[in-house]
């Protein structure tokens, strides 16, 4: 199962991220988790958001450089070395970057894998729940 996660590049300069939420929010998109990523010129924010199509048509009208790409949303289990067994079945795909994210009732880990394909596979065969964007719809949009 993959989710649309939402990434903006931006100038990395004082009020951006408050620009970018304040699109957002004005219209009616809500954040559930996010990653910023920044260099001393330019930023990568990467989000879930309950409604990627609208966040990313909205940003964009509004000037920023925004875009979707797929990811996996994979939960987290409240136990000690939880992490650490999804490291280990992870461990020989190409792990782009990971973050966490805490919405609901579990913590989950957003997974982004040069192979998609096979990183699901490889998770679900060591029985590690994925799950899909209605998971992060808080609003039922």
């Amino acid at each position: 199962m993959l989710i649309k996660q939402l990434s903006v590049f931006m100038e990395n300069r004082q009020g951006r991220l408050e620009e970018v939420s304040e699109v957002l929010s004005k219209n009616d998109v809500n954040i559930t988790s996010f990653s910023l990523a920044d260099t001393s010129e330019y930023g990568l924010l990467r989000m879930i958001v309950d409604n990627p199509m609208r966040g990313r048509n909205v940003l964009k009208e509004a000037g920023f450089s925004a875009m979707l790409s797929d990811v996996i949303a994979v939960k987290l289990p409240h136990e000690v070395g939880a992490l650490n067994k999804i490291m280990k079945v992870l461990e020989k795909e190409n792990i782009e970057y990971i973050y966490v994210l805490a919405t609901g009732e579990h913590p989950s880990l957003i997974i982004k894998a040069d192979n998609l394909e096979s990183t699901i596979k490889n998770l679900k065969e060591n029985h590690f729940s994925l799950f899909g964007e209605e998971a992060y719809t808080i609003n039922n949009k």
